[in-house]
């Protein structure tokens, strides 16, 4: 008889032998296996936080009791085992439930996350306002290692060990080494420092010891750093937290003994839990970097489905970097713990001492990039449209304000499907737009992004390069990369009726857009921008001889993106204009696949044409 289906929350866990619990760990990895092998997602990290959810859930009072979750990858057994086995199904469909934490999806889901270094911040914020309140209850991060690589992690960090404000953080230790400390030795030391009876008399000696000037204080000090020779907490021990661990955080008995014994423990608390990858599903340990986040794949092999024909705009971009660098020593390649997702990984196998992983860390990113832009070498940061959110002042500050030659390559600009509204590339163009001396561009497609990027290397002042997740769209490529006039864009079409403007990835729909009005009878001309800044204000020019109809097409943000830059130049050039501005509205687009999206927001081929004809009645 199977577990899972009798449990609809957390109180009907609590209610099961813990003779039972391994065999409902196997049913949460069967099922998440199952789903994700259909719908695609982050299956490594869930596969290997969920002896440490299941425990969590049944040693803690949820949602009273709230666990806060860095980055979400690792909760998919959370969310079925928080009453959302039926709809787990539906994960990261339209219409279905999210792939991360969502405050207003369940009660159970305590703080939204899709960007790392997040939850400790959040934790000590949700441990503060229950001092406050005068409540009890209590407060778990679940943090995974790569996560600490994030400055804001350590920020909040001391910040809690100042504070002292009671709170558990469990690292998730997922490294691919299984640490030696994962042994009897190891568990015998963490189970004897967790009991209350230990705690109390190192806190009395501390006292006893300080009372003797400077040599008991010496003293204690000397206790404890021998404390912690034994354990590998003693960064986490200076600032002001206790440490306990490692334990084997894939083993569900030994976690629910020690969360028995840490919960209670007073102040700020770390306990060091190592886990498996890919955990219990073997093509997802032996490959823990595909199956972190993974598209449709067959069990019995693990090999993906449906893989997208030809190159993507990653592979472009990627292939382009490794043979513009062959050419050119200067130019270094620099990720944010991404190189796969990037595509930094074929030109790390090829220039290892070029390349740079300065783990979750884009602000310092950014500024190591100026650093040495300002020396002379030709740094290219790529990360995801969404992660340079997070290094917006660095961008201003340390790049743009100095004129500094970076090359800023973001991937996943605009809408990214089913990873849904934290990873959505909408505002890049928007919150960019503003920095002055910045150059922008978004390519058609992947022959013209291989131009754009060594138009970028070329420049000699501050690039952005923001191109689209997935497929590009079959061209032909051109057999060598060419430099192209910035601030230039391309007719590609014209028209008598009305000229449509489009931006990146949304120009092959136009085109196609102005085919089937044309099919109405209605003449359509299409300029390929290529620049958002400088805006080429010539062709616009050109555009409005023509017809004084105009249309604008984006993957962005309509606030403050490509239209918003058009109109702003046809009102101050008082130009008689009627202008159409199609892109993604002020809103935050909830996940679907691309292509649902894309029809939703009315910036596909038929949509655009559909939109059009209702305009121009």
């Amino acid at each position: 008889m199977k577990v899972l289906p009798s449990i609809h929350s957390p109180k009907d866990l609590r209610l099961i032998k813990k003779e039972h619990l391994p065999t409902l760990c196997q049913e949460l990895r069967d099922t998440i296996i199952s789903t994700i092998s259909k719908n695609g997602g982050h299956l490594g990290s869930s596969l290997g936080a969920v002896e440490i959810i299941t425990a969590l859930h049944y040693v803690f009072n949820t949602p009273e009791d709230k666990i806060i979750f860095d980055t979400g990858h690792q909760a998919y057994a959370h969310k079925l085992l928080t009453g959302r086995q039926k709809e787990f199904e539906h994960i990261r469909q339209k219409g279905g439930i999210s792939g991360f934490p969502k405050r207003y999806e369940s009660p159970y889901d305590a703080f939204g996350a899709g960007h790392a270094s997040t939850a400790l911040s959040a934790a000590l914020g949700m441990a503060i306002a229950r001092d406050q309140k005068k409540e009890n209850s209590k407060v778990i991060a679940v943090v995974g290692d790569g996560c600490l690589t994030g400055g804001m992690a350590y920020e909040a960090l001391q910040n809690a060990g100042l504070l002292a404000s009671d709170m558990l953080i469990i690292l998730n230790d997922n490294q691919m080494f299984i640490s030696q400390r994962v042994g009897a030795l190891g568990k015998f030391l963490t189970k004897l420092l967790t009991k209350q009876y230990v705690q109390m008399a190192e806190e009395r000696a501390a006292k006893f010891l300080k009372r003797f000037d400077e040599l008991g204080n010496n003293a204690a000090k000397l206790a404890k750093r021998a404390r912690s020779i034994l354990f590998p907490g003693t960064i986490f021990e200076e600032m002001g937290l206790r440490y306990f661990g490692p334990v084997n955080g894939n083993n569900i008995d030994e976690m629910i003994e020690v969360l028995e014994s840490v919960k209670d423990v007073k102040g700020p608390v770390i306990l060091h839990a190592v886990t498996k990858k890919g955990k219990g599903y073997k093509p997802a340990e032996e490959k823990p970097t595909k199956f972190h986040g993974i598209g449709i794949f067959d069990v019995e092999t693990g090999d993906t489905i449906g893989k997208a024909n030809g190159i993507t705009f990653t592979q472009a971009f990627s292939n382009t970097l490794v043979k513009l660098a062959e050419k050119d020593d200067r130019i270094n390649a620099i990720t944010a713990a991404m190189p796969e997702g990037t595509g930094l990984d074929a030109f790390r196998d090829k220039f290892p001492s070029r390349y740079f992983d300065v783990g979750i860390a884009e602000e310092h990113a950014a500024t190591f990039a100026a650093g040495m832009a300002a020396c002379g070498l030709k740094p290219v940061y790529a990360l995801y449209s969404s992660f340079a959110q997070r290094c917006y002042d660095q961008i201003v500050h340390d790049v743009a304000l100095q004129k500094l030659p970076v090359v800023f390559a973001l991937d996943r600009a605009g809408i990214v499907g089913e990873d849904g509204p934290t990873h959505h590339g909408a505002f890049d163009l928007s919150f960019l737009r503003t920095v002055p001396d910045l150059i922008i561009s978004a390519p058609a497609d992947e022959n013209e992004l291989q131009h754009l990027l060594k138009t970028g290397l070329d420049a000699n002042l501050p690039f952005v390069l923001r191109y689209p997740r997935g497929a590009g769209f079959g061209v032909e490529m051109d057999a060598k990369p060419k430099r192209l006039e910035i601030g230039k864009g391309v007719w590609l079409k014209q028209g008598k009726d009305l000229t449509i403007a489009a931006i990146g990835n949304r120009v092959h729909p136009a085109l196609k857009a102005a085919q089937l009005l044309e099919e109405k009878g209605l003449h359509c001309g299409v300029i390929n921008m290529r620049f958002v800044k400088p805006l080429d204000s010539a062709l616009l020019d050109e555009a409005l001889k023509i017809s004084p109809r105009l249309v604008t097409v984006e993957d962005n943000s309509l606030v403050g993106g490509f239209g918003s830059a058009v109109a702003e130049y046809t009102a101050d050039k008082q130009a008689a204009c009627k202008l159409l501005r199609l892109g993604i509205p002020d809103e935050f687009v909830e996940h679907a696949k691309s292509a649902q999206l894309y029809e939703q927001l009315g910036i596909n081929a038929e949509k655009i044409a559909a939109h059009i004809l209702e305009w121009k009645k």
